[in-house]
């Protein structure tokens, strides 16, 4: 087992230590945010402002400015996110889980175009597309910009979104050397496949409490 913890360690060779305590921050705090996003917990939100906070700073440094900018976006769409599940349908039930609808799916497409040509444009301008990663970052970001969008919007779809992100980027994080948030999204993957599951069984009903 040392030897395992040996490696990995190793993969942060050079690494200033602040860098690996904030991500290992930034990963706890991660995971609390989609196990709460499975348990349809509102403490989804903040846990999810403090993860991405911590991660904005770390993907800034690292150079992925894709994963930074819809680091930024999660912290964003959280606030706005926090706002929509808290409204009440009656007196004593929140916003049910719902479908993404007709007109929803239209403007993920549009969405999903425009955060690929959004990103593409900061590569470009900050002369960043000088390896293949830089792609896959801007695939994987155009991805989650949907994903995050339908959650705030409590759609069941949007766990579809994070399990196809978070499989594409297990290998680039573990290609970047970033190693525990390479872990972290596997993991988050198998939380997004529960998270699937559980939410099907409660769609459409309404919840009395968000603190479950």
């Amino acid at each position: 087992m040392s030897h395992i913890f040996d490696w990995i360690f190793a993969q942060y060779e050079g690494v200033p230590t602040h860098l690996i305590v904030l991500e290992m921050i930034g990963v706890v705090f991660g995971l609390l945010s989609v196990w709460y996003s499975k348990r349809e917990n509102i403490l989804v939100f903040p846990t999810g402002i403090i993860g991405t906070g911590i991660f904005v700073y770390i993907l800034l440094v690292f150079g992925l400015l894709g994963d930074m900018l819809i680091n930024a976006y999660y912290f964003i769409m959280s606030i706005i996110g926090w706002y929509l599940w808290t409204r009440k349908v009656d007196e004593t039930h929140f916003v049910p889980i719902t479908k993404t609808t007709s007109k929803e799916k239209k403007w993920s497409i549009v969405l999903f175009i425009g955060a690929i040509a959004f990103v593409s444009f900061v590569y470009f301008v900050f002369d960043k597309f000088d390896t293949w990663t830089a792609y896959v970052d801007t695939l994987t970001t155009a991805i989650f910009f949907v994903g995050m969008w339908l959650m705030a919007k409590k759609k069941l779809e949007n766990w579809v979104y994070w399990i196809i992100g978070d499989i594409i980027t297990v290998p680039l994080y573990w290609y970047k050397g970033l190693i525990f948030s390479s872990l972290l999204y596997f993991l988050l993957t198998l939380i997004a496949i529960y998270g699937y599951k559980a939410w099907k069984k409660n769609l459409g009903k309404s919840p009395q409490t968000l603190l479950k």
